[in-house]
């Protein structure tokens, strides 16, 4: 038994084997809001996970019009640009935090709300979400 705890260390070290595959957080890898995710026009699509204890989103691919709207607005680097920030889960499919526009170099309160396994409303919101705009994005 002694002999064989250093080759299960190992391969538990290393990710070479079934615990590999074993999320870090069993349940927030399961929630269906993680995943890569597409705007309406499918100009940038964005990566979602958990930071920390919180979900962000970054984009891991974007058109060149996305790109060049966004270097007009001071964002040099599109991809790689964390466009959610700091979300917490506020009940079943239903997320709180902050978006990041880069076309408009803001931030805003938001929220998400799952509609489908498929589909994320993201909601932008100023004024203390008196007004506010939203979109439907769709898993890749």
């Amino acid at each position: 038994m002694m002999r064989l705890f250093p080759v299960v260390l190992a391969i538990l070290l290393c990710g070479n084997g079934p615990a590999a595959r074993v999320p870090a957080v069993a349940g927030a890898a399961a929630d269906p809001v993680f995943g890569t995710w597409a705007n309406p026009k499918h100009t940038i699509a964005v990566k979602t996970a958990l930071c920390g204890g919180a979900l962000c989103g970054a984009i891991v691919d974007a058109t060149a019009k996305a790109q060049s709207d966004a270097r007009d607005a001071g964002i040099e680097h599109l991809v790689g640009t964390e466009l959610l920030r700091a979300y917490h889960k506020t009940g079943s499919g239903h997320w709180s935090g902050t978006v990041f526009v880069p076309d408009m170099g803001r931030s805003f309160a938001s929220r998400i709300v799952q509609l489908s396994p498929n589909t994320l409303r993201i909601s932008g919101c100023i004024w203390g979400g008196l007004i506010c705009k939203s979109q439907d994005w769709t898993r890749l």
